[in-house]
């Protein structure tokens, strides 16, 4: 199964409060940090809401 490999780039400081909360349920809170997720579509659309503060990679 494919995974995502997510890691924050930018600051939460100037997102809404929404996209702090996206933040925290992709399982990030500071610039640098990564999280392997499973590639689904809930995880996907998390990611589709903070593109601007986050990289992915696809790892198999």
């Amino acid at each position: 199964m494919t995974e995502l490999v997510v890691t924050q780039t930018r600051s939460a400081i100037g997102a809404k409060p929404k996209q702090r909360g996206t933040l925290r349920a992709l399982g990030l809170g500071r610039i640098g940090k990564t999280n392997t997720l499973p590639d689904r579509p809930e995880i996907r659309g998390m990611i589709a809401r903070v593109p601007h503060l986050v990289t992915v990679e696809e790892t198999e």
